[in-house]
């Protein structure tokens, strides 16, 4: 009962700062931190030193994989070439590149030990994320922010497992890039199987607060066997979280989604704040310990000034040199889109392209004769996948060395529903690169926004007590983590100002209205069917049918509550759920062609939860 008190303080301030840092305009991370320092150095108050495993194996997995849940699965896909190379390609250079100043510059340091504290500085903070989105920034920028600050924690602390490693005996690049390798491959794995159970058995357990409490240990039961296995934890709980994400609208109900991001905006603050104050709490003990072995502070922070200001140049280059590399590989967009839009107005007409649309230029060319040689076995489809060979529509209309199918052959119409998806979501694709292009002032802010945090102080605590020099290292971390929080963290508002970032919010609420209109659409399909009746087989009454047609027609997602009789109000309910559940399946169905921002698509699914929900209330009792 000692630790309650504390305990009680932590969780007031954190509540505190948190009501409070809107009014400052200063995030509240960055005050939780100086709040930290401040109380670390009290008389009353003796030196914290926390176990960093409990912020590694029992704080990193549930905000990873809270992040990773609410993570906008459609642009990460669009957006992860450039977050692999930030997230992985970054980090071990600059990983390597402080590896050996540290090793030339601190004395006893072999290059092993300073690549590991390198890949301990090298990754970025979510707090970024939480500045530029109430900044009101790019939608991609964030993406690209909090994509980068999932994935990097995990090839850090893979990349600081060798590097440890290296320290007690030779170990090959080649070891190293297949231990890499294999953990990332065997987490993804794990991760997707706990993901796929997660929603199976969470779709079968109707209480949301049980439905909840499953998902507070999904985080655990992918990092666990993960590292146990030799894999990253951290990885298999990103990918857990992102098929959770992914799946939850299909096999979750609006109340446990509703219940559950409501529990975890709880848990996700209350973890990353104490995390922060911890962070600021520790910092006596790190400054009395290094006094004791080196007599000074100068010597760290000179160093950490170093690696902040290295680290931040080797951004800039690297986010530099990727968005020209971005930039040429999209030059070919438009005549591309023209292309693939000319393909897909022909297979709307029923007709099938020509060998020129299917090849796409030159590049289909050479690609036909690399069929060539290979025979008439080869795969077809040259620039755009399915539509040509013997498995795609060209050889399923009879193609070279393909047996004729009938145009209303389900076989062909799955083929054709296949390609006019990929070729709707790869024009859906082009166009958001076009409209939220990463020109020179958001490289700008993807640089300054790459400030370290809670997983450099954590991971610098693992680093093994027989460690040469360890308190100074640990110190090291500690200064560039809150050096380049409260620098680049403070003036990151004001950055985003003088940039002249701030997006226009409109677009996307005329996306979302024509996205209602779309789920109108459909709902009106509904309810026109020759065939509409009750579960039970009988007819919907005549006035509960033309009340939800007149709803549709007013784009009026919204129940109303019912006063009609109880026979009247359960048609009524059954009626409009069927007519939700439609609109959510088409909304489904959008969401894989992507042709709406993500952000449409988010406050769509909320109007339809928020239906659901008011009709299911409504009901009673013994039916819910």
């Amino acid at each position: 009962m000692e630790f309650a008190p504390y305990l009680i303080a932590g969780v007031l301030a954190v509540v505190g700062v948190t009501a409070l840092a809107p009014r400052l305009g200063v995030a509240a991370p960055l005050i939780l931190v100086l709040l930290g320092v401040a109380v670390s150095f009290l008389p009353a108050v003796s030196a914290v030193e926390v176990d960093p495993e409990w912020i590694l194996a029992g704080v990193l997995p549930p905000l990873l994989y809270s992040a990773s849940v609410s993570m906008p699965a459609m642009d990460f896909r669009r957006d992860l070439k450039a977050i692999s190379g930030l997230s992985v390609v970054l980090v071990v250079i600059s990983a390597v590149v402080l590896g050996f100043l540290f090793h030339l510059l601190i004395p006893g340091i072999g290059l092993a030990t300073g690549i590991a504290l390198g890949a301990i500085i090298s990754p970025t903070d979510a707090v970024a994320t939480s500045i530029v989105k109430k900044a009101g920034v790019s939608p991609r920028v964030v993406t690209v922010l909090e994509g980068e600050s999932l994935l990097n924690d995990a090839s850090a602390l893979v990349l600081l497992r060798s590097a440890i490693a290296a320290t007690a005996a030779t170990v090959s690049v080649g070891q190293v890039a297949g231990d890499f390798v294999y953990a990332v491959a065997v987490a993804v794995a794990i991760g997707f199987v706990v993901g796929k159970a997660n929603l199976w058995l969470r779709s079968r357990v109707r209480e949301a607060t049980s439905n909840t409490a499953i998902s507070f240990v999904v985080p655990f039961i992918a990092f666990l066997p993960s590292e146990h296995l030799g894999a990253s934890g951290l990885v298999a709980v990103v990918t857990a979280g992102i098929v959770t994400g992914l799946g939850a609208p299909k096999h979750l109900s609006p109340q446990d989604r509703i219940a559950e991001k409501a529990n975890w905006r709880t848990v996700e603050l209350l973890l990353e704040s104490g995390v922060f104050l911890l962070m600021g709490l520790e910092v006596f003990g790190l400054v009395e310990e290094v006094r004791e072995e080196h007599g000074s502070l100068w010597t760290a922070a000179g160093l950490a000034l170093m690696a902040a200001v290295v680290v931040i140049a080797l951004r800039s280059v690297f986010v530099a040199v990727l968005l020209w590399l971005m930039k040429r590989s999209n030059r070919r967009n438009p005549e591309v889109r023209e292309k693939l839009s000319a393909v897909t107005e022909k297979l709307e007409r029923g007709e099938l392209p020509t060998i020129e649309e299917r090849g796409q230029g030159g590049q289909g060319a050479r690609r036909r004769k690399r069929r060539a040689r290979r025979g008439p076995g080869g795969p077809g489809g040259a620039g755009v996948p399915g539509l040509g060979g013997p498995g795609g529509l060209a050889g399923a209309r009879g193609g070279p060395g393909a047996e004729p199918l009938a145009a209303d052959d389900p076989r062909f119409l799955s083929r054709m529903a296949r390609v006019q998806t990929f070729l709707t979501r790869r024009i859906a694709d082009i166009d958001y690169l076009a409209q939220e292009p990463l020109g020179r002032r958001e490289g700008v802010l993807l640089v300054w926004a790459g400030m370290r945090g809670v997983v450099t102080l954590a991971a610098a605590q693992s680093l093994p007590a027989d460690t040469p020099h360890r308190a100074l290292l640990i110190l090291i971390a500690f200064f560039v983590a809150a050096g380049t929080l409260l620098v680049q963290g403070g003036t990151l508002p004001w950055v985003v100002r003088r940039l002249d970032l701030t997006v226009d919010t409109s677009t996307e609420s005329d996306e979302r209205l024509a996205l209602l209109g779309e789920l109108s659409r459909v709902a009106s399909e509904v309810i026109d069917a020759p065939g509409l009746v009750r579960p039970d087989g009988t007819p919907y009454a005549p006035e509960t049918i033309e009340r939800v047609r007149q709803e549709i027609a007013h784009d009026d997602l919204v129940d109303r509550e019912a006063t009609e009789a109880d026979e009247q109000h359960r048609q009524y309910r059954e009626l409009r759920l069927a007519v939700l559940a439609a609109q959510r399946e088409e909304l489904l169905h959008v969401r894989d062609h992507g042709t709406y921002s993500s952000g449409a698509m988010d406050e769509t699914l909320k109007v339809l939860d928020a239906s659901q929900i008011s009709v299911e209330m409504h009901a009673p009792a013994a039916e819910r």
